[in-house]
Parts: structure tokens; sequence; C-alpha cells
């Protein structure tokens, strides 16, 4: 493991913001840590970074360990939420600042400077200041700085949370294919699960200080570990007396269950296949959301949240429509359980 932390314990005061947090990233992994506020990411990249120190436990980059390492040492690359550029720097200046504390030669600084400008796609603007650039070219010259002395380690703490929303696809794709490139280690802290989805290897999942799960983007969403994962990824309605729907028996102490609507299947008239899997609800509300609607089904007074393309008949709130609920995740206190539709006869294959 290129990057790793065993055992770490952070306090402030009588609040635990890192609880006994083990993990390992490996070299040239894009890793985002992901969680609710409060949860403790960005404590774990300040702690990566020397700039906070943990109570207990070890840090190690690339099998060193770095506990006693001062922060300039650590060879990381730093990029702030809020760009923390300096305002009276041009853009060439910002970017050179690291090389020149360095001591590196002016040749040196120029053609380094000039690499990270074309390789962020700032070239032309070496002589700009930061209130002469748009939020996503500001954001790009910090990533440059970051860069620019060479780390081992890119750490990024939620790099677009001040970014309007096209251009913060349009610098999701770009950091991805540049990390990609470059071949760098970087951490990024999101809270953005759309964001850790589309940019990550890995994701892993905090909460409370804690780590809840960590794998790649895909095994977090079709297997989350534990009930808070299944909650928090992904478009989830968490529903009661799930034994209630047909198809689904009770599970020992699991009282609640989590229904995804890519697991609904909605249809207006009566289905000729799964007859026995098909329940009968009455729409509840329907709510635009861009490209689909969601429309809510109450079944037997559970409420159902469904996916509807623009494409199909429009259904009107009142209106019976049969739903069919194929499978769902049970949990109980520690676990989740993802159960399919026992009424669903074996091979028979539907398209959403």
């Amino acid at each position: 493991m290129y990057v790793e932390m065993r055992d770490i314990c952070k306090n402030y005061g009588n609040f635990r913001a890192s609880d006994h947090v083990s993990f390992g990233i490996e070299k040239g992994k894009l890793v985002a840590l992901l969680g609710p506020s409060g949860s403790g990411k960005t404590t774990l990249l300040r702690m990566i970074a020397g700039l906070e120190t943990p109570n207990s436990g070890d840090i190690y980059i690339d099998g060193q360990r770095v506990n006693d390492v001062p922060a300039a040492k650590r060879g990381i690359g730093f990029v702030f939420q809020n760009y923390a550029l300096f305002r009276y720097m041009t853009v060439y200046d910002n970017v050179a600042f690291g090389l020149e504390l360095a001591k590196v030669p002016k040749k040196e600084i120029k053609k380094r400077v000039t690499e990270l400008l074309e390789l962020t796609g700032l070239s032309g603007m070496e002589k700009r200041y930061p209130n002469q650039l748009s939020g996503g070219q500001r954001q790009r010259v910090a990533f440059a700085r970051a860069l620019a002395p060479n780390p081992q380690v890119l750490l990024l703490d939620e790099p677009f949370a001040a970014i309007d929303a096209k251009v913060r696809t349009e610098l999701r794709n770009w950091l991805r294919e540049m990390v990609v490139k470059l071949g760098i280690t970087s951490i990024f802290v999101t809270h953005d699960q759309d964001e850790a989805v589309e940019v990550a290897d890995e994701i892993i999942i905090t909460n409370h200080g804690h780590i809840e799960q960590m794998g790649t983007p895909m095994e977090i969403y079709k297997s989350p570990d534990t009930p808070f994962v299944a909650q928090f990824i992904g478009r989830s309605s968490i529903v009661e007396h799930y034994e209630r729907l047909l198809g689904f028996d009770p599970v020992e102490g699991a009282t609640h269950a989590v229904i995804r609507p890519e697991f609904v299947r909605m249809s207006r008239s009566e289905p000729p296949q799964h007859m026995s899997a098909a329940e009968r609800g009455i729409v509840k509300d329907v709510i635009f959301r861009g490209n689909h609607l969601d429309v809510v089904v109450d079944v037997g007074g559970i409420p159902i949240v469904t996916e509807r393309s623009l494409e199909k008949d429009p259904v009107e709130i009142g209106e019976q429509v049969y739903v069919l609920i194929y499978r769902l995740y049970i949990f109980d206190e520690n676990q989740t359980y993802l159960v399919e539709n026992k009424e669903m006869q074996e091979g028979e294959v539907f398209y959403i």
C-alpha cells in the first residue's frame, strides 16, 4: 500500500473525529473520502498532509512512517476548497511559488510552470491575476500549483464545491484524466456521491469518525455492507413493514428495508408476466426531475418511489397503477441483506 493509515484516533476535546481508522491506498489510485458533514473526512486528509497530528496510530507514505515528518517534507500537494491562491500574484507566480521556496533554478521553474499550464489548459494566462479568472480556471491554477513540486500524493479537499454545476462536471472529467495521465496517488474529500462515483477508482465511506465501507463505486453501490451505506448511497427510500409487500418474508430482527427506484417497475396496465408479484397502488405524487419523473405510489400504506421516462404517457395523481418490486435491501442494526422477490419465477426476465 502506498498511503496507509493504521488504527488512527483523533480527538478534539470530547469529540472523536477519527475512531480507530485503518485503510490502505495503492499507488496511482484516485480515492474518494465520502460521507456526510462532520463524519471525519477532512480530518483524515489533514492528518495525511501533516496539518493535523493523530492522538494515536500510524501514517505511512510509500512504506515510511510520517507521523513525525513535517508537512513540507511529506511530498504532498494539497488543493483547498476555496483555491487559496495568492490574490496579488499572477497565475505564473502562483504556480511557481512552491518551486521558488525550494530554491529551484529559474530556468527549471519556467520549464515546469509552462508544462503545468499546458497540462491544465491555462496556457496564455500566465500574466493574469486570480480575480481575472473564472472559478474553474482558478481551481486549475490551484491544481497546477499543488502539482508543481512533483508531489508523491495529491490531496483535494472538496475541490469542486465552490464551482457551478456545468463547470464542475467538466472539471471532474478533467481531474480524472489528469490523475490517470500522471499516475499520481490522489485522495479527495467530497459529500457528493455522484462526484465520488464518477471520478474515483475506490470510495471510502466515513460516518461518525469511522469507516463504514471501502470498495469500488460498483461494489459499494451493489453490495452495501452496513445499514448506513445502504441508506446513504443511491436514491434510497426507507420503508417499514416491508413484509406486507408481496414476495418478501420478514427477516428476524430486521424491521426496515431500503428500496431504490431502479428496483421498482411501474405500469399503468396489469402486467401479463409476474401476475402474482405485481401489486396495485395509487399515485400519490409526480415530481419532475429534469430528465425523468419521480412517481410516488402508495402500496397498502407504504410509499414506493419509482422513476418514469418522459417519453412514456404521464400518470396522474390518484390514478391506479401496478407496481413490481423485484428486490430490496433489508437491514438490522449491523447488517444489510439483499433480498429478491420470491414471487417472481426464476428465469423470467424483464427490462427496465
